[in-house]
């Protein structure tokens, strides 16, 4: 039976998804990534401005844009009206060290500023291993603090678990740890789903760059979405578009909701000359993000399986809510 929803959160969701109530929702939260992605010397407000370009050109299509707080403000008053704001409300990177990540907040971004500057949901990016013992257990609860919070404001919560490796000596990007892979994001999927989050916002469960079955890619989706208790969508990790479109096709069939990507639809733009840009989006961008639309309109699970609005309030729900 679908999850009953608070008024706030059930129209947060129905905001950033479409008319198919799947999410089509397009990425771009980066700032440290997206710093290094500049060339040297490129000032805060031509960052902006990039930023603002690629936003509103795509924002047409999507049905929602993740932004930030640092460079998100006027990208988001440049936005379409027809797609809804979801804002990041973690700090960009972590504290402790590669092997321990704890998740970092600005003291200056609250939950209460985004819903005050018209967010419509929040996502939160927790680096994440389901074997880490007690940090596992610590950002859990971190977790559940924040979904209570983003309650209290009726914001819908996207939870964005990234995985990464325990071991000093095996990076995240080695055939060792795409070996654990699966299992390491099925499993995550599985723990985070009960923490209190609306959406999970998930990794590909195998590493093409090791593994290029798609039987495999197929059922580990499938694993993936069985153990799902709540929707989830696809992120793209910055892979090709041509691969991220068959990701989603997978995904989508085996279950996701949807997608939530970013640079595997517009990283070439940020580089670009303004008059390149302008043609890049135009002509390659925004084909990219209408081509994983009809896949998502094609074959994603609507979130709306999972939900429902809450029922029975009353003709004086007003003074309950």
């Amino acid at each position: 039976m679908p999850i009953e929803l608070t008024p706030g959160r059930w129209l947060g969701l129905k905001r950033t998804g479409n008319p198919q109530d799947v999410f089509t929702i397009l990425a771009f939260d980066q700032r440290g990534s997206y710093r290094k992605m500049l060339p040297d010397g490129t000032s805060y407000d031509i960052a902006v401005e990039i930023k603002s370009e690629i936003v509103s050109a795509l924002s047409q299509d999507a049905s929602a844009v993740l932004l930030d707080e640092e460079y998100g403000l006027v990208p988001a008053l440049r936005m379409s009206r027809n797609s809804g704001l979801l804002l990041s409300y973690e700090k960009s990177g972590y504290s402790g060290d590669a092997t321990y990540r704890k998740i970092q907040f600005n003291p200056d971004w609250t939950i209460a500023k985004i819903k005050r500057m018209g967010g419509t949901a929040v996502k939160l990016l927790a680096y994440y291993h389901p074997e880490s013992g007690a940090l596992a257990d610590e950002i859990d609860n971190v977790i559940r603090q924040v979904a209570d919070e983003c309650h209290q404001h009726d914001l819908p919560l996207f939870l964005e678990p990234l995985s990464y490796s325990l071991d000093a000596n095996i990076s995240k990007e080695s055939a060792a740890f795409a070996a654990t892979r699966p299992k390491v994001v099925i499993e995550t999927a599985k723990r985070l789903s009960k923490v209190g989050a609306d959406i999970l916002k998930l990794e590909f469960p195998v590493d093409v760059a090791f593994d290029s079955d798609k039987a495999r890619w197929q059922a580990s989706c499938e694993e993936l979405s069985s153990v799902a208790t709540i929707p989830w969508v696809l992120l793209s990790a910055g892979v090709a578009f041509e691969t991220f479109a068959e990701q989603t096709q997978i995904a989508c069939r085996a279950g996701a909701s949807g997608f939530l990507a970013g640079r595997a639809i517009w990283k070439e733009a940020v580089t670009m000359s303004p008059v390149d840009r302008r043609k890049f989006l135009l002509e390659t961008a925004v084909p990219r993000l209408q081509q994983l639309i009809q896949i998502a309109n094609d074959d994603a699970k609507p979130w709306t399986k999972f939900y429902q609005p809450a029922a029975g309030l009353g003709g004086d729900w007003y003074k309950q809510y």
